[in-house]
């Protein structure tokens, strides 16, 4: 697309102070925009013509025809409920636990559990208690603009086993939950880091961590 021509100049106006990549609060909208009449009615014709897309309200990414760079749906899930960290399914997917296709978004959270339906797909957020929420999390960079908190493998599978699967009460059941029904491979639970997986376990005791932990002991 040549925005050269007949681009519309409220969205070129912030084309030209976004990073690229960027996700938009409605603050940073109206600030490029306040030297309209009425900002509120330029958003609205902006979202009109598709120039701009409602995430959620107050949030919003450039229209596909006029993004710099495709927006990343990590970064977004970051954004659109916080403090989060991406994990559970979808960070399954990302670091090829499991090979499923992952539609929904899913994160941890701190705060009450929610869902989310937006234009850009579904966003499913899953309380965990404080004291568990940083051990395991990385930040991932992907661009020099685009950045996001994910869970590590082992945090990933770890929030997959408390929250989908709950407790268990052997290390046979354990296994058969990972390698039968979520078909991890084998080899990836042999990979898994030990010493991360037992900071996990410290930080919240529970029998899906402490069987996977011996799970993966089997191993050794």
């Amino acid at each position: 697309m040549n925005r050269s021509l007949g681009i519309d100049k409220g969205i070129a106006l912030l084309l030209k102070r976004a990073p690229e990549g960027c996700v938009l609060d409605y603050g940073f909208v109206m600030d490029c925009l306040k030297d309209y009449k009425n900002p509120r009615v330029k958003l609205h014709h902006l979202l009109t013509i598709k120039a701009l897309v409602r995430v959620k309200k107050g949030l919003y990414v450039f229209g596909e025809n006029f993004a710099k760079q495709p927006y990343l749906l990590e970064v977004l899930a970051n954004m659109i409920y916080g403090p989060s960290y991406v994990s559970l399914e979808w960070a399954c997917q990302y670091h090829r636990l499991i090979p499923e296709k992952v539609v929904t978004v899913t994160s941890v959270t701190t705060k009450r559990s929610k869902q989310f339906q937006t234009p850009l797909g579904p966003f499913a957020y899953h309380h965990l208690p404080m004291q568990v929420f940083a051990v395991g999390v990385t930040l991932v960079q992907w661009t020099k603009t685009q950045q996001a908190l994910m869970a590590t493998k082992e945090k990933a599978l770890a929030d997959l086993l408390v929250i989908r699967r709950g407790t268990f009460s052997s290390i046979k059941h354990c296994k058969e939950v990972i390698l039968e029904d979520l078909r991890v491979d084998e080899e990836e639970l042999r990979g898994l880091d030990l010493d991360l997986l037992r900071r996990i376990y410290q930080a919240r005791p529970h029998t899906a961590i402490q069987y996977l932990i011996k799970s993966r002991e089997f191993y050794e």
